[in-house]
């Protein structure tokens, strides 16, 4: 559905360049509810923006539903935002026109697109029963609750039958209970109609509720948690299933008890890692690390530093000496000697 490789954004202001994405890869499966977080600046509004069409990549592939954003014409990314993609923004108001009652803002973009009279009013009817309005229909916006305007702003955002919804923080100025109500409509929507809804968030309740959650670094993708089921039926009772299609394979929810979260970091196309950096803070990692192939993995561990080294190679010589060549083997002293040179090799090259 989704699939960005090596995407570049650049941002220039006269003389100055702002480097908002650096080579970020992204892959999203048809029919599924992820989250993307990071901190302010880490690049998730300028991927956000060009999944929707409203910016074009520097550089790299972003592609929807097999059109490379980067190759369409203005035209065709026009058309593209109005056939493909529906915005939930974090204020209702963006989508919605307040001396409209609710039906008529959801058919307005069905009368812009042309749609006929029934149609219109049949597809309105089935998305305002799906984001629970259709008794509120005919109510101006003032007299809506903010989680009512919301919900109404998701059923604008699908008028046009759009492939890909994106939601920035929609959840961001409402309260617990009203939060959770906007959730549970994204949940049904995407299982009802197998709609693919990448959202930003801060909410740790949605980033809870998700297939997936990406997070977003220094313009890159640095680490995924993926929301696994425990199955419960005959020898598949211990092993952990992903679910294809949100918490629930079956459309019943499933109790929280059976639910972990499994986290991974993200290896792009050059072979980079993102460790999360509590992880470098903890062994003390800064600059470069150690890294050895071990029996079914990889090892990541502190460098040796120069100071390191040094001790290392004194106390190498050391053994050397203690024992002599009468206690030591000629093979461990030949082992001993390589080592010693080894290290100060490494000595004088960081010295230089």
């Amino acid at each position: 559905m989704i699939l960005c490789d090596n995407l570049v954004k650049i941002y220039k202001v006269q003389d100055l360049e702002v480097v908002a994405l650096q080579g970020l890869d992204l892959m999203v499966e048809r029919g599924e509810f992820m989250a993307i977080v990071g901190p302010s600046g880490s690049g998730k509004s300028s991927l956000m923006n060009i999944l929707g069409g409203l910016d074009r990549p520097s550089a790299g592939k972003a592609i929807v539903d097999g059109q490379d954003l980067l190759k369409l014409s203005s035209f065709a990314l026009t058309r593209y935002r109005r056939q493909k993609v529906g915005f939930v923004w974090q204020q209702p108001s963006r989508n919605l026109i307040p001396y409209l009652t609710v039906e008529e803002n959801v058919e307005l973009p069905m009368i812009v697109a042309g749609m006929p009279y029934a149609e219109r009013k049949a597809w309105a009817r089935e998305l305002l029963d799906a984001v629970g309005l259709w008794e509120r229909r005919h109510h101006d916006l003032p007299r809506l609750s903010g989680g009512e305007q919301q919900r109404t702003a998701i059923g604008v955002s699908l008028a046009n039958k759009p492939v890909l919804l994106l939601a920035d923080e929609p959840t961001g100025e409402v309260d617990t209970v009203t939060a959770q109500s906007i959730l549970d409509t994204l949940r049904h929507l995407n299982r009802e109609y197998n709609l693919t809804i990448v959202t930003v968030t801060h909410d740790p309740r949605m980033s809870n509720q998700v297939d997936r959650v990406v997070a977003i670094r220094d313009g890159k993708t640095s680490t995924e948690r993926v929301r696994r089921v425990r199955a419960e039926q005959g020898e598949l009772a211990d092993e952990m299933v992903e679910v294809e299609n949100a918490s629930e394979s079956n459309g019943v929810d499933v109790p929280e008890e059976q639910v972990t979260y499994h986290e991974y970091v993200v290896l792009d196309n050059a072979g980079r890692l993102q460790i999360p950096r509590e992880y470098l803070e903890e062994l003390g990692i800064t600059d470069r690390a150690e890294v050895e192939l071990t029996e079914g993995g990889i090892l990541i561990k502190p460098a040796l530093g120069l100071a390191g080294a040094a001790a290392q190679a004194a106390r190498i010589s050391q053994v050397a000496e203690t024992w002599g060549p009468q206690r030591a083997s000629k093979d461990w002293r030949l082992r001993l000697t390589d080592a010693s040179r080894g290290i100060r090799g490494l000595l004088r090259r960081g010295t230089r």
